[in-house]
């Protein structure tokens, strides 16, 4: 159930709200609504609050912290059908923990990142589903790989034997409008289906931004606040 300072109703109106601003932009890029994913991120929230959002039929949730990643996929325990995502800067030291908790990892990066993923693995673990980050910005501080290391990245993953790649994750910059922030996705996705063909996902979008990366070509959404509500303060 979620927190019991909230009524599960009030979880389950925000979360109809956002699939149906999902639904109004999915039709008007002329796109089927079944072709994207919505995650939800529960940043700082309780793993009761997962549990509340499952009984609502949500199964793809998402956290950006190892630590607690971890510790909330521990809590909530197995779930049939339920796929965690990690979506955070990942570190080559957290690998082995995030390895171990996530049905898909957002963030690699960098080919040391993937190869610690790898090497977390053995022969008879899952596959791991993984996307890559590509950096929308000229500002090499922030998280992702350039457009330019995109396709020898990909090459690189894709010859990991326990990693999948699946397509490509990004995160708007503040300082310019969202659709222009998002206007090369399109091109980035197919930088890397030249080299896996079947890497179509594109996880791109948040609470301020999904209907942008929906008309850019987002097929998988990363959505916090508006419907898990403001996030708790940190004790």
């Amino acid at each position: 159930m979620p927190p019991s300072s909230e009524p599960a109703e009030a979880l389950a109106a925000r979360l109809a709200s956002v699939d149906a601003r999902i639904a109004e932009a999915t039709a008007a890029a002329g796109r089927d609504p079944s072709d994207v994913t919505r995650i939800v991120v529960t940043k700082f929230h309780p793993a009761a609050l997962v549990e509340g959002l499952y009984a609502l039929g949500v199964r793809d949730v998402g956290e950006n912290r190892q630590q607690e990643f971890s510790a909330k996929v521990d809590a909530v325990g197995p779930r049939e059908g339920l796929r965690w995502h990690f979506i955070g800067q990942a570190q080559t030291n957290k690998a082995r923990a995030i390895r171990s908790a996530a049905s898909v990892v957002h963030s690699v990066d960098r080919a040391r990142l993937a190869d610690a993923l790898e090497a977390a693995g053995s022969p008879d673990s899952p596959i791991l589903d993984v996307l890559l980050q590509v950096n929308l910005t000229d500002d090499p501080g922030r998280g992702g790989t350039t457009g330019d290391d995109l396709e020898s990245l990909a090459a690189h993953v894709a010859g990991l034997p326990t990693l999948r790649v699946r397509g490509i994750m990004a995160v708007a910059a503040l300082d310019v409008p969202p659709a222009r922030a998002f206007e090369r996705l399109p091109e980035l996705s197919a930088t890397v289906r030249r080299v896996i063909p079947e890497a179509s996902w594109i996880s791109a979008g948040m609470t301020a931004d999904f209907a942008e990366a929906i008309a850019a070509g987002a097929t998988h959404l990363r959505i916090g606040s508006a419907i898990t509500g403001p996030r708790p303060e940190r004790g």
